[in-house]
């Protein structure tokens, strides 16, 4: 058994050392998840490959439950936390513009449009995986895996427990429904 597995095992049993163990083993890989979850939205966020992998650690320890079958298993819910870690920042970041504490100027409204659209865009596809989880959680599974994880077919029908194929066509069913729930 490679020692992930090991580390993954005791953590699916609620040993917090192990919790610690994996993520410190996994942070090289965890920061190339964030890197490139960061790098398709770097215009929109202001979230760094560190700060975001730490967000994602204190997230990891605050799971109640967590149940990892393998490392594709893992690296499907840190793709998913990250999401909502970027989501939860974007919400926050449009709170603000629209009130809190700052002082009201009046605004080119062209030249806040464009700005607000990157932002929206990323908050409409969270979304959308959310209406697509409440009709097929695994289709939600699949592009969390293969668009934010950054996983291979073979990686995340493993980590599913279906083959290739069923993978490919998920993520055919899962595009069409996410472009039509986006137009």
């Amino acid at each position: 058994m490679s020692e992930i597995t090991e580390l993954l095992r005791r953590v699916n049993t609620g040993d917090t050392s192990a919790r610690d163990s994996l993520f410190a083993l996994l942070y090289q890989d965890l920061r190339e998840l964030a890197r490139s979850r960061l790098r398709r939205s770097e215009t929109i966020t202001l979230l760094d490959t560190t700060s975001l992998v730490h967000e994602s650690y204190l997230r990891f320890l605050n799971a109640r439950e967590l149940d990892f079958g393998g490392r594709g298993k893992f690296f499907a819910f840190a793709a998913s936390v990250m999401r909502s870690i970027i989501v939860d920042e974007l919400r926050k970041r449009h709170a603000q513009r629209r009130g809190g504490v700052a002082v009201h100027v009046e605004l080119d409204e062209e030249l806040a449009a464009s700005l607000a659209h990157d932002d929206m865009q990323v908050v409409r596809v969270h979304e959308a995986l959310d209406e697509l989880a409440t009709l097929d959680p695994r289709l939600t599974q699949v592009v969390e895996m293969r668009f934010f994880a950054g996983l291979s077919e073979e990686e995340i029908a493993d980590a599913l427990g279906v083959t290739d194929r069923t993978v490919r066509r998920d993520w055919d069913k899962a595009r069409t429904l996410l472009y039509g729930a986006l137009k």
